[in-house]
């Protein structure tokens, strides 16, 4: 059986959006370029959200003492490493707000990215694999919905006619009663508005949402689905809660840990595909479970699992209930 969005996956996966974008694979390489955040300096607050620990999703080679280029030509050895066929790729603005600077300042660090670069200055066109040389094709910016406005939009829909842009926003819940016990520092309101207005300017647009959010029932999460599918939202990305060490959620969550529901595999397996039968099919669902190194982790032990054996897991499962993405969207 064939899908709406094209193939015979039982959800609109990343990579057939992209192999449709561009005709195959394309990778991410994280890019920390030293950004701060208004949670953290004091403008919203000081502590920051309490899940939060960006090290835990920063690659070895990500690093703000490096210079973008070397961090660019770091990134395509480490991901060739794993996937010798891949030669498209984004800059991907990964760790803290990454639009939290004078546009001037955003203008520079973002056509640094782009500008291009020899990862190997000896070797011939194309690899060892027949392939071309890497590139850098277009850039993901993950940042706040509290932090763009229309000049930043405005510069970014000139960026696009001659690169990939897309803006990745932290939402993290549709609650503001959530919101406010994360000490996220902006209401769901805020996203909406962001959300709609990187749509008015025609830029792909991609959400980040947290499944188990301490007060969340699995009804308040499976409601969500309806909210989030009326957004005009390109793709989004789905984790289930993980406990960071170091962080303020972690301390929480030592000191009272009946106050905390973290699902186990199976539950999160069927969580997840009942969620995704509720949400809107024309949305891309880039993952549905965070991956981090374990040494960082407080939590379940198969949150230590790698994301490509969880997905193996949900698809085997998909198959199982014989369901899809969208299959009981309203």
């Amino acid at each position: 059986m064939t899908y709406p969005w094209g193939d015979e996956r039982r959800f609109n996966s990343y990579s057939r959006y992209f192999a449709k974008q561009f005709g195959g694979r394309v990778q991410k390489i994280s890019i920390d370029a030293g950004f701060s955040c208004p949670n953290r300096d004091g403008k919203i607050s000081t502590g920051g959200c309490t899940f939060c620990s960006n090290d835990a999703f920063n690659p070895s080679y990500c690093r703000p003492e490096k210079s973008i280029k070397q961090q660019i030509e770091e990134g395509f050895g480490f991901h060739q490493r794993r996937y010798r066929r891949a030669n498209k790729y984004l800059a991907y603005f990964q760790p803290f707000s990454n639009t939290y600077k004078p546009l001037e300042e955003l203008k520079g660090i973002y056509e640094q990215a782009l500008q291009p670069i020899d990862s190997n200055r000896t070797s011939p066109a194309r690899n060892d694999m027949g392939c071309p040389k890497p590139e850098i094709i277009g850039i993901v910016i993950g940042t706040r919905p509290d932090l763009i406005d229309e000049d930043i939009l405005q510069y970014l829909n000139e960026l696009q006619k001659s690169h990939y842009v897309m803006l990745e926003y932290g939402v993290e819940s549709v609650y503001d009663e959530t919101l406010r016990r994360v000490n996220r520092g902006h209401d769901f309101a805020t996203a909406e508005r962001a959300i709609q207005l990187t749509a008015q300017y025609g830029i792909p647009c991609g959400a980040h949402f947290i499944f188990g959010l301490p007060g969340e029932t699995k009804a308040m999460m499976l409601d969500a689905a309806d909210i989030i599918s009326r957004l005009p939202l390109t793709t989004v990305k789905f984790h289930q809660l993980q406990i960071f060490k170091g962080t303020k959620m972690a301390e929480e969550y030592l000191q009272h840990p009946v106050h905390f529901h973290l699902f186990d595999l199976e539950e999160y397996i069927d969580f997840v595909i009942d969620f995704a039968e509720r949400l809107n099919p024309g949305i891309v669902i880039e993952r549905f479970a965070g991956e981090v190194p374990p040494r960082f982790l407080i939590s379940e032990p198969w949150m230590k699992l790698r994301y490509d054996e969880v997905l193996g897991c949900i698809e085997k499962r998909m198959k199982e209930r014989d369901t899809y993405q969208g299959r009981l969207h309203r």
